[in-house]
């Protein structure tokens, strides 16, 4: 799932140890209290299922009970990943800097996180008395209650980020860095009348190069935005900083989202209990004798994997131990593993319950159940263009001494994996039908996993359950605090007319819809690079579908050509996230695996371009 934060955060300092024991020993409190909230979601929703589903008596309040648990879970789960340094960040550029440079330049990105929190705090506190006037239909409570959570969450990761900035940067590396980000606002301060004056220009000062500046000095996602947006209506507008919390709130607060730290905790529930292994060994049994059979079954495993966790790197994590060393017996070359692996997760993604799906479904107003629906088939598009180059490369395999596995070794591991082969189709069939909505579902789903776990895979014990719900809240954090400062600065975008302008210039465009699509799996390929999936669907999202929309191209379609381009540049190297994620997982070089995977990234931008010309691939099953 958006879910790559294992993958960005950056090498901690050797320097941070004493500094993340003691912060972990002063979480512990928070941490306790999110995975209880994390608890008290899931009970909630699952109580809604059942007395709308078995008793046909729906309680209306558990909707907003839920929606303030969430949100008071999301702004928790924010201060412990920074605690544990584990929200998204793009730290390519950190590595390739000379080791005093680099150490000045995470100090430096510390006190920019530092600048924006602390700056955000007078803000959300105000939204939090604004709301206090507004009562909840439901509960009938002021809404103060749900919003104290963001000053809440900011005031202690604002602590927390101070606290790790003195336990591990040097003092004159903390010093120059204050001085530094305090000179810069200053002069932007009494620049205000020129940028004022400066109209677009200001997108590129602010929201372009600021943005591009925090993201090299490995200023976390979502912060790089936030600045970003800060520093845009601080410096160039009259906006108040009031309406950006609001705007944070809306981003964080959408129902729909209710369903990604279910489904993260789904994912984990995967790994711990070992169903994602079983499917690897059914589908070993079954294909592994033929040629290329485990370059299928790991594209297999893939798609299959996907359809329970939602999340990438769960997926690779899962296959690749399983595969990998029979692979290499075989004669497969590690760098061509890593190929595989990298571009089969890129074509697992919009396999239900895609992390990225619901997002964007929640950020573009796109039909979920039709989301799901489709993605199983653009799946299956870009699923047979990498099997077909696999068969063909695997011309030289080595099948010396390789047999059908019996009949008897077949049926066990089919019996084995059977539970957990439901949870994939069982997901897609309940949403895509319209029996229940994506929330719903990944609660039947976790419960589904966490009893047949303890019933047929070894079961979960406590202190693992407990590690299992603070990694997602942490995770969830991470993600739905981009989430917000995302669509904050999407907005700003939109108020500035620019977005009008944009549409009226794509449509002006010769060749109408399809040099739209050209345009559309160009810009998410290089936002796919540099982003990560889930920033740049909220980012672009609100930009780009309404012009789709008012060109004729089906909401589904759209969104199939988005993702899959987006994870495409995940996966491209040099600067795919994705790409070094499969090479940590798979212990082989970057260097290494970077000339073998072109080919794959070839045969994944075929199936692209099939996805983008022929609308019916993603329609015919609405």
């Amino acid at each position: 799932m958006a879910q790559l934060s294992e993958s960005i955060a950056p090498t901690e300092n050797p320097l941070d140890t004493d500094a993340i024991r003691t912060g972990s020993a002063i979480m512990r409190p928070i941490e306790m209290i999110s995975a209880a909230l994390l608890l008290l979601i899931v009970g909630l929703l699952l109580l809604g299922v059942t007395t709308r589903y078995v008793f046909s008596l729906p309680i209306v309040w558990i909707d907003e009970a839920a929606s303030i648990s969430f949100l008071w879970l999301a702004m928790l789960g924010s201060a412990i990943a920074i605690d544990r340094n584990e929200h998204l960040k793009l730290t390519l550029f950190i590595g390739m800097m000379p080791e005093r440079v680099s150490q000045f330049v995470q100090t430096l990105a510390l006190v920019v996180v530092a600048a924006f929190l602390a700056a955000m705090i007078y803000p959300a506190i105000d939204y939090t008395i604004e709301e206090s006037y507004v009562t909840s239909a439901a509960l009938n409570i002021p809404n103060s209650w749900r919003v104290s959570a963001i000053a809440c969450g900011i005031t202690m990761m604002l602590v927390l980020t101070i606290r790790h900035a003195i336990h591990t940067a040097r003092l004159p590396d903390l010093i120059v860095a204050v001085a530094l980000v305090a000179g810069l606002a200053a002069a932007c301060w009494g620049l205000m009348p020129v940028f004022k004056g400066l109209g677009y220009t200001n997108i590129l000062i602010f929201l372009v190069i600021t943005v591009a500046l925090c993201l090299v000095a490995g200023v976390p996602i979502a912060f790089c935005f936030g600045m970003g947006t800060l520093a845009f209506l601080a410096f160039s507008t009259n906006v108040p900083m009031i309406v950006m919390i609001g705007r944070m709130d809306e981003g964080m607060s959408s129902i729909i989202l209710l369903s990604v730290p279910i489904f993260v905790l789904l994912g984990c529930i995967l790994d711990a209990t070992g169903m994602g292994k079983a499917i690897v060994d059914f589908l070993a049994s079954m294909l592994g004798h033929v040629r290329a059979g485990m370059s299928y079954v790991l594209l297999g495993s893939l798609f299959l994997v996907s359809g329970i966790s939602g999340s990438k790197v769960s997926d690779m994590a899962t296959v690749a131990p399983a595969l990998f060393p029979e692979m290499k017996r075989r004669g497969y070359q590690p760098k061509e593993l890593i190929a595989l692996l990298s571009t089969g997760a890129a074509m697992a993604d919009t396999v239900p319950p895609s992390i990225v799906l619901i997002v964007l479904g929640s950020v573009a107003g796109v039909s979920i159940a039709g989301l799901f629906n489709a993605g199983f088939g653009i799946a299956m598009v870009l699923l047979v263009a990498l099997a077909l180059l696999a068969r063909w490369k695997a011309i030289g395999e080595d099948m010396k001494g390789v047999r059908r596995a019996p009949m008897a070794v077949i049926g066990r591991t089919a019996l084995v994996a059977g539970p957990a082969l439901v949870l994939p189709f069982l997901i897609r069939g309940v949403v895509g039908g319209g029996i229940a909505t994506a929330t719903e579902v990944s609660t039947i789903a976790v419960l589904y996993a966490f009893v047949i776990g303890i019933i047929l895979y070894g079961g979960i014990g406590l202190r693992k359950c407990y590690a299992m719900l603070v990694e997602t809240a942490a995770l969830s954090g991470a993600i739905l605090m981009i989430l917000g400062t995302a669509l904050a600065m999407a907005w700003a975008l939109t108020q500035t007319g620019f977005a009008r302008d944009l549409a009226t210039f794509m449509a002006g465009l010769p060749g109408g819809w399809l040099t739209f699509m050209a345009v559309t799996i160009v810009v998410f390929l290089v936002l796919g690079c540099v982003l990560e999936g889930l920033p740049a669907i909220v980012l672009m999202a609100p930009l780009m579908f309404p012009i789709a929309k008012n060109l004729g191209i089906n909401d589904v379609h759209y969104s199939m050509v988005v993702v899959t381009a987006m994870n495409i540049g995940l996966m491209t190297p040099p600067i795919g996230i994705g790409f070094y994620i499969a090479c940590k997982i798979g212990n082989v070089s970057p260097d290494e695996a970077m000339g073998a995977i072109w080919p794959y990234l070839v045969a994944l931008l075929i199936g692209l371009v099939v996805i983008a010309v022929v609308p019916g691939l993603s329609t015919w099953v609405l």
